[in-house]
């Protein structure tokens, strides 16, 4: 096991606490926000399409996050730089195609969901294979433009490529093995105990409380399923996850950190799951982030969700 990049982490989690609210900046605009979006999915599909990762990063922040699915996170816009050079390395790609579906503003950042879909097919072989899923950005908000500092993605299915879908070699944190946030202020005190009273319903498989996480409009992302946008779907889907769950011997969902923005709260997790089924045990790691909203009445719940697995280093 690599030694996890502490330093990185601590660089990373204080430029993004320091650009927390800016109330008195004047920032960006609607129209030049939208003309940059839309920049940055044309690189995108022309750079996935033409193996170029230049035209993809540079519109990342220094310190961004890359949490691919199947990998550890990519601390820096050096390393994920990294990550999709390995990736194009490995893969030719036959197709790309990514579309926004969704832009929340959440005052001095942005919460951008979409979905991708890819035909690849590993160097020197033959067989085609289609990868469908969906995607979080989170961009922050400047004077005249934005950066993107997180994206996490998952497939809607499962894949016979995960292990190829792993690059070792790229410099990487599993964010599960960190130092978990502080619990040093009022909003890290709250999720904090949310994440504990949610490992316990989870453990237990109680969908009715698992539910009540989240707003009537929320939109979840999970990993293997499509995007939920509706709430009774939504509720549905955790009645038949939680059925079919393994038992956790202990699970622990651990802040790696929280950008309070007002009504809105960006939150950074990872967890680590030790667990069985049947005849089969083992430790699990994942991560995620989760958009949070203040309610007129103090309530908070999960507007956006995603999430995804490391596997497993």
């Amino acid at each position: 096991m690599r030694l996890v990049q502490t330093c990185l982490s601590f660089l990373f989690l204080t430029t993004i606490c320091s650009q927390e609210i800016r109330a008195n900046t004047t920032l960006i605009d609607e129209v030049s926000i939208e003309k940059q979006l839309s920049e940055f999915i044309r690189d995108y599909n022309q750079g996935m399409q033409s193996s170029n990762a230049e035209i993809i990063v540079k519109h990342y922040d220094k310190e961004m996050y890359l949490m691919p699915a199947f990998q550890k996170t990519l601390l820096g816009k050096e390393n994920a730089f990294l990550y999709h050079k390995a990736f194009f390395d490995r893969f030719d790609i036959l197709a790309y195609e990514r579309e926004n579906f969704e832009t929340l503003d959440l005052g001095s950042q942005l919460c951008v969901l979409g979905e991708f879909k890819m035909k690849v097919r590993l160097k020197n072989e033959t067989q085609v294979v289609e990868l469908n899923g969906k995607y979080m950005d989170i961009w922050k908000k400047g004077q005249t433009d934005i950066t993107l500092i997180s994206e996490i993605w998952n497939y809607n299915h499962h894949t016979d490529l995960t292990e190829q879908l792993k690059f070792n070699d790229v410099p990487g944190t599993v964010l599960a093995y960190q130092g978990h946030l502080p619990i040093n202020d009022n909003i890290r005190f709250e999720i904090a105990s949310i994440n504990h009273f949610t490992e316990e319903f989870i453990a237990h498989r109680d969908h009715t409380l698992w539910k009540q996480l989240y707003a009537k409009d929320a939109i979840a992302l999970f990993s293997y399923k499509p995007v939920f946008k509706d709430k009774n779907a939504l509720d549905q889907f955790i009645k038949d996850h939680v059925a079919e769950l393994p038992i956790f011997e202990k699970l622990d969902i651990r802040n790696n950190y929280i950008n309070d923005l007002g009504e809105y709260v960006v939150n950074y997790a990872s967890h680590i799951a030790n667990w069985r089924n049947n005849e089969y045990s083992g430790i699990s790691t994942g991560k995620g982030i989760k958009i949070w909203r203040r309610a007129p009445n103090g309530t908070l719940k999960i507007v956006r969700q995603i999430s995804t697995y490391d596997y497993n280093y």
